[in-house]
């Protein structure tokens, strides 16, 4: 089976890595091996200017949609220090950027997040906090409209042996996918690396029999009668995380500005986590996003899913810190990462991880993590 599943995964690399250099652009785990020059970012206490990549089409990593929308970061950077978002699609384009040096922190998926700390002969980038974890938000698994109903989720991921399935390549969904096929012996008869917008295509199209796929287009996909739920990862007990990710010469050099983004970043959590903001998180959301209505961003966050489909009651632990919980997942995904080559390592070397900024934080303000928990909500609650 793992054969099977590294003979799909080579083909399409093999295709998306000709497509990226007609594009001019680079792959995670087909970037150069060139080291890429350090960045000065000035010394401490200086004003500065941070590009941040960002996923408002990832619900997982919302907080940086409430950074974005409630610019809790100039409250503790230095005076005259200026902060520009750029959106990835997905988090392969930011880890992209990242080592490129276009963007200095990003918020991303657990699987680009793990990826980006072992490409250090290009650029040095660590994981300093968790976003979020859960088992939905990542992990989706849809199919098309007229596919059979099944009784279970088991007996839907059955079915995908032998179909069309596509997944955004380089993605949490990525990682998630090929580990339940491996798990559950599924040989797909096509892989397809497809980003959001294609996947939509494709399931309107009836091109597509299946894909895995994250929130907020996970629940567009149901609200629009394209494609059903029939799983997640609490179906078959694969967590999902969002994580931020840092250039290493940011933090070696401004220490006081990753603390700072940090204390931000605890800000908007705690936000998230009081169920009064729900509503003025979604609004935000629908503010940096295109093409998502309100009730649907909504329903992505903290809508109920049925257990048969792969509900579960928390929507979003706001881990904040390397929690043992956001570790046991790292270690969990990188050693898989590994067993399908996507990386080189089966362990993250010693400094991929900055544990100390958020452990700081948290015993200098009294908490500790995780800080809160987005709540499952019933359809009634929209609105409130």
């Amino acid at each position: 089976m793992l054969s099977k599943l590294k003979s799909i995964q080579h083909r399409v690399t093999t295709g998306f890595a000709a497509l990226i250099v007609a594009l001019g652009l680079t792959a995670p785990g087909l970037v150069s091996t060139a080291s890429a020059a350090e960045i000065d970012f000035g010394k401490v206490g200086d004003p500065i200017n941070l590009v941040v990549g960002y996923q408002p089409y990832y619900t997982e990593a919302w907080s940086g949609v409430v950074m974005k929308s409630l610019k809790l970061y100039e409250k503790y950077l230095p005076k005259g220090s200026t902060v520009e978002f750029q959106i990835g699609l997905q988090g392969g384009i930011i880890v992209n950027a990242m080592l490129a040096g276009k963007q200095h922190i990003g918020y991303m998926g657990d699987m680009p997040a793990i990826v980006a700390t072992t490409k250090d002969r290009v650029a040095d980038i660590r994981i300093v906090a968790t976003a979020g974890l859960g088992f939905d938000q990542c992990n989706n698994m849809l199919v098309r409209n007229d596919a059979p109903q099944f009784a279970n989720a088991g007996e839907a991921i059955q079915w995908m042996d032998g179909k069309v399935v596509a997944v955004p390549k380089g993605a949490c969904t990525d990682r998630f996918a090929l580990a339940v096929f491996e798990k559950e012996n599924i040989k797909p008869a096509s892989y397809l690396n497809q980003n959001i917008e294609v996947i939509t295509s494709g399931f309107r199209a009836g091109k597509l029999d299946a894909a895995a796929i994250w929130e907020p287009t996970a629940s567009r996909l149901v609200e629009e009668g394209l494609a059903r739920k029939v799983a997640s990862g609490a179906s078959v007990d694969e967590n999902d995380g969002g994580f931020i990710d840092m250039r290493g010469d940011l933090i070696d050099q401004r220490p006081d500005v990753v603390k700072a983004w940090l204390n931000a970043e605890l800000d908007a959590q705690l936000f998230m986590a009081d169920p009064k903001n729900t509503m003025a998180i979604v609004k935000m959301a629908e503010e940096q996003t295109t093409g998502f209505e309100s009730k649907v961003l909504w329903k992505a966050m903290v809508g109920t899913t049925p257990v048969l489909q792969g509900g579960t009651p928390v929507r979003n632990e706001l881990a904040f810190a390397i929690t043992p919980k956001a570790q046991a997942l790292i270690d969990k995904a990188t050693v898989f990462l590994h067993s399908i080559k996507t990386i080189k390592v089966d362990t993250l070397r010693d400094n991929a991880i900055e544990r100390s900024f958020t452990e700081e934080i948290l015993k200098e303000r009294g908490l500790s993590a995780p800080v809160g928990k987005m709540w499952a909500q019933p359809d009634s609650a929209y609105g409130m």
